[in-house]
């Protein structure tokens, strides 16, 4: 089975960015990004699948990562080897638990995303593909998640110099792709109204 049912792409200056609906344990990048929580001990949603998919090495290094530097903070992003996942690395970031919205959760997703591209910067990847940090047991409402990761990516992939030329989401159903989707629209029609005035 194709890991992906639905993609879209966009051209954002010398790169690109992907909606996709699939699995995120079967899609093809460079890097896939786990949205982790602060210990890295795996867990439910796409931490647990992407555990159980890249196998036991990735615990083993979650483990001695955690062991030096005692928990990972939220915004924070680290990288391990990807196990037998499809990638060449997997990008450990803590998104936040969501309240209500007015306790700095888009700053710490926004930090999530930056800081998981900072590190496949660092590690001169040159694709990357996430999940929608923090949607699931973390409670981040999908449109409001939208909200904040689509600007990062398209500011990201809009500035020039960096290794990373492709990134983007993999979303595990439609109503997410549709989500992220009608977002990504709205932002278009935005930039192209601002550039009409």
């Amino acid at each position: 089975m194709d890991p992906t049912q639905r993609q879209l792409e966009r051209s954002i200056g010398n790169g690109r960015l992907f909606l996709a609906r699939g699995d995120l344990t079967r899609f093809p990048a460079e890097a896939l990004v786990n949205a982790a929580n602060s210990a890295l001990a795996g867990g439910g949603g796409v931490d647990g699948a992407l555990h159980r998919a890249g196998g036991p090495r990735i615990m083993a290094e979650c483990r001695e990562l955690i062991a030096r530097i005692g928990r990972l903070e939220p915004g924070a992003a680290v990288a391990t080897t990807a196990g037998t996942l499809p990638a060449r690395y997997l990008i450990h970031t803590v998104g936040p638990v969501y309240r209500d919205g007015t306790r700095g959760e888009p700053a710490v997703l926004a930090s999530a995303y930056r800081s998981s591209l900072g590190v496949a910067e660092e590690l001169g990847l040159g694709s990357v593909a996430f999940p929608s940090i923090s949607t699931g047991v973390y409670g981040y409402p999908l449109e409001a998640a939208a909200e904040v990761a689509l600007p990062v990516l398209l500011q990201y992939l809009a500035e020039n110099g960096r290794s990373v030329r492709r990134v983007g989401l993999v979303l595990f159903s439609d109503d997410a792709f549709d989500c992220y989707e009608r977002v990504l629209r709205r932002l278009e029609a935005s930039v192209e109204a601002r550039a009409g005035d």
